[in-house]
């Protein structure tokens, strides 16, 4: 009879956890997200990072926020990280190149900017694309002055509705 009780009662924290994870992982907003890791866990200058938008056929693109994420740890020596991203059409004309400069620690104080556990973090930041379709590509190549940047884990893509307030 006692084991049985102790089963039937959930502790507390296990139902924090649940409900935490529940919260956090519930983005109703998210229309596509994924990420492109590198196995040496560094991104060289010859990694170009590609996401073709075929799969999201029928969405209205005028009406979503595109947005860059970057998975990182402290292995990375900079504070900041530069990014060129390119949205090309479906024959691989060039729409729109943009450098973007994402502050992946303080330059002050060194903090990590991002959101993660532990030593590993995420950043996004919005890009500013326009004019998406279906047949459009989105591409990413590290622009820093070094070929291979230790510590960049991953980088993904995240395409968002907005939110109805």
């Amino acid at each position: 009879m006692a084991i049985q009780m102790r089963f039937n009662r959930i502790s507390p924290s296990f139902f924090l956890f649940l409900l935490s994870f529940w919260f956090f992982s519930c983005s109703e907003n998210r229309i596509f997200e994924e990420f492109t890791g590198f196995k040496s866990l560094s991104w060289a200058v010859s990694d170009t990072v590609t996401y073709e938008l075929s799969e999201l056929s029928g969405l209205a693109y005028d009406h979503v926020i595109t947005t860059i994420g970057v998975r990182y740890n402290d292995d990375y020596e900079f504070h900041n990280l530069y990014v060129r991203c390119f949205l090309k059409d479906s024959v691989g004309h060039i729409k729109k190149d943009t450098l973007i400069n994402l502050g992946l620690f303080d330059s002050k104080t060194g903090k990590p900017s991002g959101r993660g556990f532990g030593n590993r973090l995420t950043l996004y930041d919005t890009l500013p694309f326009g004019g998406m379709d279906d047949r459009s590509k989105i591409q990413f190549v590290q622009y820093m002055r070094k070929d291979t940047l230790k510590g960049i884990e991953a980088v993904g893509l995240k395409i968002t509705s907005p939110s109805k307030n």
